[in-house]
């Protein structure tokens, strides 16, 4: 049994779903493992990470208008506001998303399925720089 771990580092310029799927491919290549499990980690309470069909762009942005509407900016809705609107709506869209995901390997790659991409989901409004840990465990 091997493991292979990195950090990636991803820009995020805008909130929103920003695909991350071939820098992961990257690093199961790297990796050398081809058959395993990848756990991916993000290092952040205000952004998380999803898996999400990636042939049609209008999901993207339903599910961004979606989670917009679930929860909502405002400064005077919520009690935790010393980082802005932005924040305590960022903290529960990923309540309700993920911090961490699970991938089979196969045959070398991510065994995703044909419309499946994996996306890193900003719940800011500023710019940000967002660590992630990919550790991969196989042969």
């Amino acid at each position: 049994m091997r493991q292979f771990q990195e950090t990636l580092t991803v820009r995020a310029s805008r909130p929103g779903l920003r695909d991350i799927t071939q820098e992961l491919a990257a690093c199961a290549a790297k990796s050398g493992i081809t058959t395993g499990l990848l756990t991916l980690f993000i290092h952040h309470t205000s952004a998380s990470l999803t898996i999400q069909e990636n042939a049609d762009p209008e999901v993207l942005r339903d599910l961004e208008d979606f989670f917009a509407a679930l929860a909502p900016e405002s400064a005077t809705r919520y009690r935790h506001t010393a980082e802005g609107a932005d924040d305590m709506p960022a903290h529960l869209r990923t309540a309700l998303t993920h911090t961490s995901l699970n991938v089979p390997m196969r045959n070398g790659a991510m065994a995703l399925g044909t419309w499946q991409g994996i996306y890193l989901f900003e719940h800011r409004q500023r710019p940000q720089t967002r660590q992630i840990t990919v550790h991969i465990v196989g042969n």
